[in-house]
């Protein structure tokens, strides 16, 4: 990805972790996943959101899709706790020059470093980008 396109990413990603009702942090996942992987983004989503809810210690989560709710857009998804739907995480996947990036955000409280390590061990992560 060229610097001029990841810097784009990385300050909208910033934008959108702006203080509002909760306090955000988040992470860019740079993945090697093509147009043609909807099956491999797909599990690397949920693998993802298993990785996210325990390093935020909010128990079993299900993924809520952008599909399912006309308040989201198509590749966008939410984690959500099973017992109380509360948040856990939300993301977009972008396809940025033919390949994924998952730009990930979740409250403040997470061990951002081991939380990237973990992600950046997921099958098809190219690389993640801590965003403060």
């Amino acid at each position: 990805m060229s610097e001029t396109l990841e810097s784009d990413l990385y300050q909208r990603t910033k934008a959108l972790l702006e203080p509002g009702d909760v306090e955000l942090v988040g992470c860019i996942v740079h993945t090697e996943l093509s147009s043609q992987e909807d099956l491999e983004m797909h599990e690397l989503t949920v693998d993802a959101n298993e990785v996210i809810a325990d390093h935020a210690g909010k128990g079993e989560t299900y993924i809520e899709a952008g599909n399912d709710d006309t308040d989201f857009s198509s590749n966008q998804f939410q984690g959500r706790t099973l017992d109380e739907e509360a948040f856990v995480w939300e993301c977009q996947q972008l396809l940025r020059e033919g390949t994924f990036d998952v730009v990930f955000y979740y409250e403040v409280g997470v061990d951002q470093e081991a939380l990237a390590a973990d992600l950046t061990d997921l099958d098809g992560v190219d690389r993640v980008t801590q965003v403060p």
